[in-house]
């Protein structure tokens, strides 16, 4: 389904519901910093996600767990300072807001203070409604996340599709419905069968974004460093790398330091 593409000025909860209803799909992307971000929102992307994998791209870590609250405000205020467009969305992370509602409403209040985003995202159904209900009550817009949930990664054990079986996929469904009553203006879906992600999409009237899937969620996300080819060791099924700078920046720092050694660099008219 093609449609014409609405022009939004400053893109809102309320947009990407509007987008929805007239069949426009949704462009997702992370950033963590003030110059990336600035260039994500100059394309035009509709949502910009600080997520927790800043934990992995940015700090090195193996899972998204380290990360700290403070960490996600630093990188939500770098975005934020960038961002003219795009609906800013920021991760919670591990551990600020699973187990206790109010520290959950602390958290999002934080968030949305100190750094000036839009939104939060949080992961998890049933187990986390409370919380969520909590912070929307505040006023605070809440995406929800589904399906492979990184923070739950040792529960899990593997990073493999998740909800392929009945059970899993029944809930799933209910946990999505369960979000969209509880007032969420949209669901992040990671890694679960295309067919399990149409179904979803079809059933709520909130935007559904996929990771790994498939083409029937209301839009799409990917981390920029893995769009970018910044990273080159990460490889999922569902990553369409459109650059390869891991090789051409690589490339490009070792000219520099032959330029260096070779006295090239500067010449006389790189010099005052």
């Amino acid at each position: 389904m093609s449609t014409a593409k609405k022009e939004y000025k400053r893109v809102t909860v309320k947009s990407l519901v509007e987008m929805k209803k007239n069949g426009e799909k949704i462009s997702m992307l992370t950033a963590y910093d003030y110059s990336m971000a600035k260039i994500v929102d100059a394309a035009q992307v509709d949502v910009i996600l600080v997520g927790d994998s800043a934990s992995n791209v940015m700090a090195g870590h193996e899972t998204t767990l380290p990360i700290t609250l403070d960490q996600m405000i630093y990188h939500a205020s770098s975005v934020v300072r960038a961002v003219q467009r795009a609906l800013i969305v920021v991760d919670i992370p591990f551990g600020s807001y699973q187990s206790d509602p109010k520290e959950a409403l602390r958290s999002a209040i934080r968030i949305m203070k100190e750094s000036g985003a839009h939104a939060v995202k949080v992961e998890g159904g049933a187990e986390i409604k409370e919380s969520v209900k909590r912070i929307l009550a505040a006023g605070i817009p809440v995406m929800g996340h589904l399906g492979l949930t990184p923070q739950s990664i040792y529960k899990f054990g593997t990073y493999t599709v998740r909800a392929k079986e009945e059970a899993e996929a029944a809930k799933l469904m209910e946990d999505a419905k369960l979000l969209e009553r509880l007032g969420c203006f949209g669901i992040v879906l990671e890694k679960i069968p295309a067919a399990l992600t149409k179904e979803v999409s079809d059933s709520i009237s909130i935007p559904t974004v996929g990771i790994g899937g498939g083409k029937h969620a209301d839009g799409q996300v990917l981390v920029i460093h893995d769009l970018l080819g910044m990273t080159h060791e990460f490889n999922p099924r569902f990553l369409r790398r459109y650059m390869n700078l891991y090789e051409d920046m690589g490339n490009a720092i070792s000219q520099y330091v032959n330029d260096v050694k070779a006295r090239d660099f500067p010449s006389d008219e790189e010099q005052y």
